[in-house]
């Protein structure tokens, strides 16, 4: 099978649309693993004052973590799949939560959206054609020093993580897809973890495109190994260290 791209994997998200909630709620810690990386960004204050972004956002699901984590920030949820998009803003939110219909592609640059304190980024990076692109973009679109939290499956050293992965997609991840009538979504999404980076290389991948203070911290439990919130800083922070 040929990993999705582009339109035929928004397109696949689309479709996919009118079951995920239900296939992620019955997924353990999957909630809650949001929210920790969230906090992981280490906002003060609830976000107040602060421009958050949520790249590939989905159903909601990492908006709402974002939204624990920092209830008195400005939040701009975007996401490629307009069918996504559109349960996530069904949805109950304040004020000051927006949704835009964008590749995170076409975000390149501040001048339409402004530039922002910090970022959250949930299952994106191992589903675009292009990383590096986007990380440049995502730099470009943080203030100076501004904050960045992948939360990402992205395995660990060793056989252990690719053989748990694979015997959970196996028993669990594809089937659920078969059922729900997705089965190519659910396919990559098994290939897109095995052929994506390590959690080392992901890490090298983030400081090659100019983040700071990057760290890899693992996710409890059977993700152990598996997925990881990775943080780091854009340059230009006063005292940074590399």
């Amino acid at each position: 099978m040929t990993l999705l791209r582009d339109h035929d994997l928004s397109a696949a998200f689309d479709h996919g649309s009118l079951a995920y909630d239900r296939l992620v709620a019955v997924n353990p810690g999957y909630h809650r693993d949001l929210r920790r990386s969230a906090r992981r960004l280490g906002l003060a204050d609830g976000g107040r004052g602060l421009r958050l972004l949520d790249l590939g956002c989905g159903t909601g699901a990492s908006t709402a973590a974002l939204l624990a984590a920092a209830p008195h920030a400005e939040i701009v949820a975007v996401d490629a799949s307009a069918g996504m998009l559109e349960r996530a803003a069904a949805k109950r939110w304040p004020t000051g939560v927006t949704f835009v219909h964008a590749p995170v592609e076409a975000m390149e640059g501040p001048s339409a959206h402004g530039r922002f304190d910090a970022a959250l980024a949930a299952y994106l990076f191992r589903n675009v054609r292009d990383p590096d692109r986007v990380l440049g973009a995502v730099r470009e679109l943080l203030r100076p020093g501004g904050r960045l939290a992948v939360h990402e499956y992205a395995l660990g050293d060793g056989r252990v993580p690719r053989a748990v992965w694979s015997a959970v997609c196996g028993a669990v991840v594809v089937p659920a897809g078969l059922l729900a009538g997705d089965a190519a979504l659910y396919r990559h999404l098994r290939r897109s973890v095995l052929e994506f980076d390590t959690a080392a290389g992901f890490a090298t991948r983030l400081r090659r495109a100019g983040f700071r203070a990057v760290r890899a911290l693992p996710q409890p439990g059977w993700r152990t190994g598996i997925t990881h919130t990775f943080v780091a800083r854009a340059p230009g922070a006063a005292g940074e260290r590399a």
